[in-house]
């Protein structure tokens, strides 16, 4: 994600949507539930949205920061519309959509989407307006108006037009010999109506405003110590007569449409994937239009026109102020003003990972060797631990062969690099790049054919699963015996998200574990079928029913009076068979707490089906991003972490994998964090039994309660100066 295009910065709080799930979980139904006992998805990741729009409200947090999250909210809209919005009305117009898991039909579910997508967008246009952008003043951080501006700097600005904008416009016309043009997904434009003073005719035109240039220019220095910018669409709008000469301007608004981005590949019929995915990549911006924004002062004639033209209903219209695309915002947040964001945080090394003696050059073999290392990004440091593994391995005479699978990574990616060094040396080298990884396709693309002419092997997974799993594996000769190093992980082999993104990583020598990732890349890269694995749960095959055996346990343990508890921390939860299993469990006294960033589908805390689940969410400077499955298993407890979520398209269409962590003291630090997580003095919001999520982000006195994040920062900083081991 090199290109921090809005899509890219909108990982820090979320990852690409899935595409529109059916209902394919295994739950049944035996009359032991209620209806009505899920919370429609759709909604909730709104309401996910929502709490990222509060954070952006909250004026405790630096400014830069909270118009980075309105920056976050505005991309993540964007990726709900051209993703979940799209697939819904997709499957509304061909017949197949099929009633939600609450069982509203599907053209009630748009409908309750828009109602609230309506709201919200407004909500976040009334922030920017009337919170964030007098922050910002106060900050010496303008954005100006034509209006605000005087003689001089229209004079300079008048220059900048010229040299740096002009000459890249391209007004076209709209009549019987200019047909209406094509609107690409998600550009800003320009709606132009244009009088002839000579025959009194009007004419409308359309007018792009070039992706190339900055969404808020930088006005000259006027030697007021001021940051100033003007949005770029307002420049413009005030130099028409520049682009039409001789022409009556008599009026001009901003519009934006989104459009279905999906891309579908049908790998059955596709002898080349990789040619078949770049063909739908090119078609992806000729998507039908699902969302049209226009700009408050619009006329009902301009607002006819492109609804007639763009085939849109009036309950996709989204009329807001100006600006429009406050994803811009993500080009402020990177105003190098460190006292308006969060301070800096520089990751540690991993107390196991440093060199026991002064001076000396880290042996990253020795110290896996000696012990199971679990990482915590972003407080420990990704590009000493795993990028130095993979480096490591590839500069080793010793290793034979590396195995990796990547599903999203930089484009300046140093994994790939190790990966190509390590091939170029001779050694043995298995990539398994997921090329259809949503809005990387075409970066994975790149990847995968410069890793070929390395001479890297690179194999695409198996037809109709993505493969989302985290694994590396290195194998090494010691002393005449091939011994495996392992990393199995929760997020994404990427160094620039690694410091955004909060995950966990294993690093180990377990002979066990290395067969097991042995015997599943021979799985994923030739025609082996694996039924069994020793520390390993696998999706498609095992992962749901491995769950739901250990959740039965956990439920007929509190039957015969045995302790139990289940504690899950997800991305988010939808699949009715988990959740039913979770349901019962809770009737059989089963404690059960769920730390759920995105969407949850679960209610807790209702009489007679959930009482005994909580539910939290944890939003902040991080992307919470980890996954973490524990079971109490009477005192002898089973916890796994991996890159499963608990969703249909998680369980039954990617390839998954989780690790069973057995260290002691891992087993401590993973309860710990849900502690932290679950406390009432630590900063989350609650899910409550009506399904609406509460902040709790003040004591009863309205001191601030603990940033988890803040917390976990200085417990790692201490450890180190410590040398405590975890």
């Amino acid at each position: 994600m090199d290109s921090e295009s809005p899509i890219d910065d909108a990982s820090v709080v979320t990852d690409s949507l899935d595409e529109y799930d059916v209902d394919e979980s295994s739950s049944v139904d035996d009359g032991t539930l209620p209806s009505g006992r899920y919370l429609d998805r759709e909604l909730s990741w709104l309401a996910f949205n929502q709490r990222v729009l509060e954070l952006a409200e909250d004026q405790t947090i630096p400014i830069l920061e909270r118009a980075n999250f309105l920056a976050i909210f505005a991309s993540n809209l964007d990726e709900f519309f051209m993703v979940r919005v799209a697939g819904l009305k997709r499957r509304i117009s061909t017949g197949l959509a099929v009633p939600t898991n609450i069982g509203w039909a599907p053209a009630d579910v748009l409908a309750g989407v828009a109602q609230l997508a309506h709201v919200l967008q407004e909500r976040h246009a009334n922030v920017f307006r009337e919170s964030v952008k007098p922050t910002l003043d106060a900050s010496s951080i303008h954005i100006e108006t034509w209006a605000d501006l005087g003689e001089t700097d229209r004079e300079r600005i008048d220059e900048i037009f010229a040299g740096q904008i002009f000459p890249v416009l391209m007004p076209l016309a709209v009549d019987p010999a200019h047909p209406f043009p094509y609107i690409s997904g998600l550009s800003l434009n320009l709606s132009i109506r244009v009088r002839n003073p000579k025959t009194g005719k009007e004419e409308f035109a359309r007018l792009k405003v070039p992706s190339m240039l900055p969404r808020f220019v930088q006005l000259p220095n006027d030697g007021s110590g001021l940051l100033r910018f003007i949005p770029v669409e307002d420049l413009i709008s005030n130099h028409l007569g520049d682009l039409f000469p001789g022409m009556e301007i008599l009026e001009h608004h901003e519009f934006r449409v989104t459009r279905n981005e999906d891309v579908d590949v049908d790998e059955d019929e596709s002898e080349n994937l990789i040619q078949a995915l770049e063909k739908q990549i090119l078609n992806r911006r000729f998507g039908p239009p699902i969302r049209l924004e226009i700009t408050d002062d619009m006329d009902e004639v301009t607002l006819g026109l492109l609804v007639r033209e763009l085939a849109i209903t009036e309950q996709e219209v989204y009329r807001l102020p100006a600006p429009l695309d406050l994803g811009g915002l993500f080009q402020l947040a990177r105003i190098d003003r460190p006292a308006l964001k969060y301070p800096r945080n520089v990751p540690t090394t991993s107390v196991s990972l440093l060199p026991t003696e002064p001076n000396a050059v880290p042996d990253i073999f020795a110290s896996i060797a000696a012990q199971d290392i679990l990482l915590h990004h972003p407080y420990e440091s990704f590009s000493t631990s795993v990028q130095s593994f993979l480096e490591q391995a590839a500069a080793d005479p010793h290793v034979l062969a590396i195995k990796q699978t990547l599903y999203r990574t930089s484009g300046d990616s140093p994994i790939v690099e190790a990966l190509i060094d390590a091939a170029e040396a001779g050694k043995a080298v298995l990539a398994l790049v997921e090329i259809k990884a949503r809005f990387d396709e075409t970066a994975n693309i790149s990847w995968a054919r410069k890793l070929e002419k390395a001479g890297v092997h690179v194999v695409y997974g198996l037809v109709g699963l993505k493969t989302h799993c985290k694994l590396a594996l290195v194998v090494r000769q010691e002393q005449g015996v091939l011994r495996h190093y392992s990393h199995i992980g929760t997020g994404n082999y990427n160094p620039k998200t690694s410091r955004l993104y909060e995950d966990l990583g294993l690093l180990t020598a377990s002979d066990e574990v290395g067969k097991d990732l042995t015997r599943l890349f021979n799985e994923l890269s030739g025609y082996a079928i694996e039924k069994k694995f020793k520390r390993l749960l696998v999706a498609p095959l095992h992962l749901r029913k491995g769950l739901l055996k250990r959740i039965r346990t956990e439920t007929q343990n509190a039957k015969s009076g045995l302790p139990s508890g289940i504690r899950i921390k997800l991305n988010s939860i939808v699949d009715e068979a988990i959740i039913d299993a979770l349901y019962r469990a809770s009737n059989a006294g089963v404690p059960v707490d769920l730390v759920i960033r995105g969407i949850c589908s679960l209610t807790p805390g209702q009489e007679g089906l959930s009482e005994n689940i909580r539910v939290r969410s944890v939003l902040g400077r991080y992307l919470e991003h980890s996954r973490i499955f524990s079971f109490y298993n009477a005192g002898d407890p089973q916890v796994f972490i991996g890159s499963a979520d608990l969703m249909h398209r998680n369980l039954d269409r990617r390839v998954e994998a989780l690790v069973r962590i057995t260290s002691e003291n891992h087993l401590i630090e993973l309860d710990e964090l849900f502690d932290l997580a679950m406390s009432e003095e630590t900063a989350s919001w609650w899910l409550e039994p009506s399904g609406t999520w509460t902040r709790h982000s003040r004591n009863d006195d309205g001191e601030p309660l603990a940033d988890m994040q803040n917390v976990l920062m200085k417990e790692i900083v201490n450890r180190k100066r410590s040398g405590g081991l975890r």
